[in-house]
């Protein structure tokens, strides 16, 4: 909200009236001049301290400025009860040009002699990592190349299929596949695989190679090579690529890599990203704080971030989506949960109480997860 008006009308100048932490935080005070930067805007940005909880104090303010601001208008959009009624206040005596935005219709409007602002439809279209970057964080690379997915885009769907067909099957095979292939440190991982059908699992169970599980992958393409000698009790195959071999050796990817392409086929979302890491800092120093964030996609000005889980929903994360969700989000953001497993009805509540929408099993298998994902951006 700090952000739209300056971004839709392009001011030469722009003064944020801010509470004191804010009036003395240089460093918040530059996360949105290099925001606006990265934007390519040339504007100059100015913090005026005031209470936002003090109707004189903010109507002083305003006062003050308007005699060094002849052309100005006032965004009266966000903010305390206080810092509107001092804005009324303001308007009458000085008879500035006002406007506000509204998230709901996604417009802005003329308060008070602001006829350019007149329901005028806020087009922005964010990128997903434009909302990192005005909180002061940036967008790393993650464990999936989105410039390459478009290469895999028609094998999603199947290789989902595949998985909810065998979800019960899927924690072995992927064990399996983790200890038939272990990596090479420091080294590009091999594709050609070669050992026995059964291998160590957790806490001293084994795991054994399903026959047709293996072959319906060769089949989509995700193995090459396969050679199977059930009387000998060994398997030979290869991963189609690396990504692939990363995606057949973790449990959530299939699930992440589904919702990605539903998101994609929604057709309503102009970015959409899987297995995005967030420094929260943007330095993308060693040590700094980062998250990965399953799948994160926007539409306009509007930010959804998606959380994937293989298992049943709990109560930490929808916790964690949901402060990454209003920390790089902010009012107007959505979030998702997706499961392999049906939501419990604490846990649904839970998510209700956070502003979390669900998609579990039920909806993952009746294939509407689109359309709720379309329900929930309206």
């Amino acid at each position: 909200e700090n952000v739209l008006g300056v971004e839709t009308f392009r001011p030469q100048r722009v003064i944020y009236l801010c509470p004191p932490e804010i009036a003395k935080d240089k460093n918040a005070q530059q996360i949105l001049r290099d925001f606006f930067q990265w934007r390519g805007l040339s504007v100059k940005a100015e913090f005026v301290e005031t209470s936002l909880y003090k109707a004189d104090h903010i109507l002083l303010q305003l006062r003050r400025l308007a005699g060094s601001c002849p052309d100005a208008a006032l965004d009266v959009t966000g903010g305390t009860d206080a810092a509107l009624f001092a804005a009324g206040m303001f308007c009458r005596e000085a008879n500035m040009p006002a406007f506000t935005y509204s998230r709901k219709n996604n417009r802005f409007y003329d308060i008070n002699q602001a006829p350019f602002a007149d329901r005028r439809p806020c087009r922005l279209q964010y990128r997903v990592e434009d909302f990192f970057r005005m909180t002061g964080g940036t967008l790393r690379k993650g464990r999936v190349d989105n410039r390459k997915l478009d290469n895999y885009l028609d094998m999603i769907d199947p290789f989902f299929s595949l998985f909810l067909e065998n979800r019960r099957k899927w924690n072995e095979l992927i064990t399996f596949m983790q200890r038939i292939s272990q990596s090479a440190k420091g080294e590009e991982a091999p594709l050609q695989v070669s050992g026995s059908m059964e291998q160590k699992g957790e806490h001293g169970s084994r795991v054994h190679a399903d026959p047709e599980l293996f072959r319906k992958l060769k089949e989509l393409g995700l193995l090459t090579e396969l050679d199977i000698r059930e009387a000998e009790q060994q398997i030979t195959f290869a991963f189609a690529d690396q990504q692939v071999r990363f995606w057949l050796r973790d449990t959530g990817s299939v699930l992440e890599l589904y919702m990605y392409k539903v998101c994609r086929d929604s057709g309503i979302f102009g970015d959409v990203i899987s297995s995005a890491i967030v420094d929260w800092d943007g330095t993308n120093e060693k040590g700094s704080v980062s998250n990965e964030i399953d799948v994160v996609a926007s539409r306009g000005v509007v930010p959804v971030f998606i959380s994937c889980k293989a298992c049943e929903i709990k109560t930490e994360a929808l916790n964690e989506l949901a402060i990454l969700r209003d920390r790089f989000g902010g009012k107007g953001a959505k979030a998702i949960i997706a499961a392999t497993e049906n939501c419990n009805a604490a846990a649904r509540h839970r998510a209700a109480q956070l502003g979390i929408a669900v998609i579990d099993l039920e909806e993952l298998e009746t294939g509407k997860a689109g359309e709720r994902i379309r329900i929930i951006m309206k």
